[in-house]
């Protein structure tokens, strides 16, 4: 590879190794790894262009670009929404930002993991249903309670509340509760502005949901710690749950939330 006299990778050289490495890795990512459909039969393995370009918040036309090595210059916090979105560890986002040309930083806030013990209390806290998210509404763990009460919550809650039509079978008041969602998630994004997941699942639910995108442009904030919740049981059964949102000190990113003891209707 020949440099220029600065030491610096030219730029169509670099753009040419950083096209071939986002294919790569998009061609190994399923769409159902960021929570969207699979769309029929693929001429291609992995997700489409279209849809890296959907969930990272860019245009089709500027990712497509980027993939086939021409001269455009991502900027960080691009550069780690696409990152997000095709799943790379943190060596390989380093690398993709060096690729770029960018000197990598700090990964966003929320790496996609909790740690184990936090994860041993979720399980223990059954039968309540209990579930981590961050600060993007990414759900990084959640107990088998949860998982059969609030049915397809995983992986994103915002997205399941907003475009899973199982959220309006669960939720008895969902577009309440959608409502509160879109307020916190607006909260969080003030938070961790430079966390491209939290852009990235912004950018899809306004891309996706007609509702969220009207909704959006109320600039409602929320950042509330408990209140009660309407939920339809799998065998048809309407109880009202109260709800907690606890932030472990060591990760205030996170949320952990709590189902209390249910009423029947």
């Amino acid at each position: 590879m020949t440099t220029v006299p600065d030491g610096r990778v030219p730029l169509r050289s670099v753009s040419g190794e950083l096209g071939a490495f986002l294919r790569h890795r998009r061609e190994h990512r399923s769409p159902d790894d960021v929570g969207l459909p699979a769309g029929g039969r693929r001429r291609t393995p992995g997700m489409r262009r279209e849809e890296v370009a959907l969930v990272s918040g860019v245009s089709t036309s500027w990712y497509t670009f980027l993939e086939q090595g021409r001269p455009v210059r991502p900027s960080a916090q691009v550069l780690g929404a696409i990152a997000g979105t095709l799943g790379l560890t943190d060596e390989e986002r380093d690398h993709l930002f060096r690729l770029a040309g960018l000197v990598p930083d700090a990964p966003p806030t929320g790496p996609e993991r909790v740690d184990p013990a936090l994860a041993d209390l979720v399980d223990a806290l059954a039968p309540r249903p209990a579930y981590v998210t961050a600060a993007s509404f990414d759900v990084l763990a959640l107990n088998t309670a949860a998982r059969t009460l609030l049915r397809g919550i995983a992986p994103n809650v915002a997205l399941w509340v907003f475009t899973d039509p199982t959220a309006d079978e669960v939720l008895v008041d969902r577009e309440e509760v959608a409502l509160g969602v879109l307020a916190r998630l607006r909260s969080a994004s003030a938070r961790h502005p430079d966390d491209g997941r939290v852009a990235a699942v912004v950018a899809q639910l306004r891309e996706t949901s007609p509702e969220a995108a009207a909704w959006w442009t109320r600039q409602d904030v929320r950042d509330d710690r408990s209140g009660r919740k309407r939920v339809r049981r799998p065998d048809g059964t309407v109880v009202t749950l109260t709800h907690t949102a606890l932030h472990p000190a060591e990760r205030p990113d996170l949320t952990l939330v709590v189902y209390g003891p249910s009423d029947p209707e």
